[in-house]
């Protein structure tokens, strides 16, 4: 988060912006004189505050100013514009709020993440030393971002930048840019307008072009690359319970024979997957399991050589690696009619190999991808079986193949197939079928996979860099979001005390007392929403 900036106080106060209980920060001014003995670095340390300080960048910054101050100064009123926009429909949306905390209404969840631009689920994962490295990089660009455009608009007024800093006060990390008072005290309202609203202005714009760059990456790296033919596997970590069944360089192409061409499809067949399994956990349980409704059908031969389930300490299980199945009526994929109480059940389970009867056609209504279809799809002498699972746990087919390292797929390496081709691919040498047993969240997130396989080369860190390019577009894109937002909301320490005192030093009306009353009365109740919403947002987990 950004840490609050020595501005001045446009009208009301005549110090600097951290002209509270923080005076503990270095708030002399550093005369242009010194410039030429003054060194390129240096640090202030206390018990609970710390900062670097850079002087290399301040007269590069200040000269741009300058030169192109007449385009800038256009480009910062955009700002001006924007933040102010942005002020009042975030004040608006505090408003609801407060009238949700005093049950005026319902109080809505998503506005919570709108607010913060955030959702804090993402920062209650555990993420691994590469995701924080993502995490710190993204934010360096972001803060970066904030502080360069507060640095321009203020050369581009004439203000000498003093200094760019990075502290931690306490535990909170932040960034600074120190400017000459002097300077500050002769700006006009709508040039100390331009400055407050830069950083803002800077962050919305760094949120477009992230977005922007992110929407136009699969042509961007088309010439090296191919995008939406499946997800390549880089990572099964040892941990995870798709460990031994997918290996890096596996493209997934297929989930519950729903076709997966990219991140997107992925996420839209779990979210589909894990609907059906709601409903699913609604039907009959026999013995103590859950029976799915995704069938198979198996030709009854089969199931009469077949044994039946065994009893091991009570327990039904199957032995030497076998599933247990139960033959369901294909109409009706209910097992009622096969649990009457009386043991009657048990005589229609049968252990089987899930390997080879995952190969067979399928039945029961519980496949994805048959709409209003007939899900009697066996033939006379066939059964539908359903596999019994744990309770709570999913039934998930997941179609493959090995595009690297396999000779059978050679072709496939060096050869984009159409995506009307993608759901054949199970007639290939190269293709294979498993079925994982367990929870989603597992599933979707404990392999780290792309859209993205190389075109020429099979190389690991070939295959890594578009998704290190999506993983910082699209942090960058949500830290600047959250910056934007953060420091356009009425609160105290940040950009958005600066452009309400300014703004309010428009209103003649208002007297110097009543402005700096009202000021502190609005950035008292913003500041007290805000921090409620925001602990509310993390308690209920959104």
């Amino acid at each position: 988060m950004e840490g609050g900036r020595r501005f001045r106080r446009f009208g009301l106060h005549r110090g600097l912006a951290l002209n509270y209980p923080l005076s503990v920060l270095p708030l002399h001014n550093v005369s242009r004189a010194s410039a030429a003995t003054r060194p390129r670095l240096s640090c202030t340390l206390s018990c609970w505050y710390c900062d670097l300080r850079i002087y290399a960048f301040t007269d590069p910054i200040f000269r741009i100013g300058r030169r192109y101050a007449r385009y800038l100064r256009v480009w910062f009123s955009m700002g001006v514009g924007f933040g102010a926009t942005l002020m009042i429909v975030l004040a608006l949306l505090l408003l609801w709020e407060l009238a949700g905390f005093l049950h005026l209404h319902k109080s809505n969840a998503n506005l919570n993440k709108l607010v913060f631009g955030f959702s804090p689920t993402v920062y209650g994962l555990k993420i691994s030393l590469a995701d924080a490295g993502f995490i710190v990089l993204s934010t360096l660009i972001s803060v970066c971002a904030h502080e360069i455009g507060h640095a321009i608009a203020a050369a581009s007024e004439g203000v000498q930048v003093e200094h760019v800093a990075i502290f931690i006060a306490v535990l909170f990390p932040g960034a600074l840019v120190a400017f000459n008072q002097d300077s500050l005290q002769a700006l006009q309202r709508i040039s100390a307008l331009r400055i407050y609203c830069a950083g803002i202005w800077h962050n919305a714009v760094c949120c477009a072009i992230s977005g922007l760059t992110l929407l136009l990456l699969p042509s961007i790296l088309f010439p090296l690359y191919v995008h939406g033919q499946g997800l390549m596997v880089l990572e099964v970590p040892y941990s995870s319970p798709l460990h031994g069944y997918l290996s890096p360089g596996d493209m997934i192409v297929a989930v519950d024979d729903i076709p997966i061409r990219d991140k997107q499809d992925w996420v839209e067949a779990i979210s589909l997957i894990d609907i059906d399994s709601n409903q699913e956990s609604n039907h009959t349980q026999y013995v103590g399991k859950g029976s799915s409704k995704k069938g198979y059908c198996v030709p009854l031969g089969s199931l009469e050589e077949r044994e039946s389930i065994r009893h091991v300490d009570n327990v039904s299980t199957c032995l030497d690696d076998l599933t247990a199945f139960i033959s369901t009526p294909c109409s009706d994929m209910d097992t009622t009619d096969y649990n009457d109480g009386s043991g009657s059940a048990e005589e229609h389970a049968r252990c089987l190999d899930a390997k080879e009867v995952i190969k067979l056609r399928k039945c029961g209504d519980g496949w994805s991808h048959i709409v209003n279809g007939s899900s009697c799809l066996c033939l006379q002498d066939e059964s539908c079986v359903t596999p019994i699972k744990k309770q709570g746990s999913m039934w998930v087919e997941v179609t493959c193949f090995s595009s690297y390292g396999s000779p059978a797929c050679s072709r496939i390496e060096q050869t984009p197939l159409p995506t009307s081709q993608i759901s054949k691919l199970t007639e290939r040498n190269c293709s294979r079928s498993f079925v994982y047993v367990g929870d989603l969240f597992s599933l979707s997130n404990s392999v780290h996979f792309t859209s993205y396989r190389p075109r020429l080369w099979a190389s690991s860190v070939g295959a890594y860099v578009p998704y290190v390019m999506e993983k910082i577009l699209i942090l960058t894109y949500h830290v600047s979001l959250t910056l934007a937002l953060m420091n356009t909301l009425p609160v105290f320490f940040l950009d958005g005390e600066s452009i309400l005192e300014v703004n309010l030093s428009y209103c003649s009306w208002l007297s110097h007392r009543k402005s700096k009353d009202l000021l502190q009365l609005i950035l008292a109740v913003g500041t007290l929403i805000s921090v409620l919403s925001f602990v509310k947002m993390i308690a209920k987990g959104y």
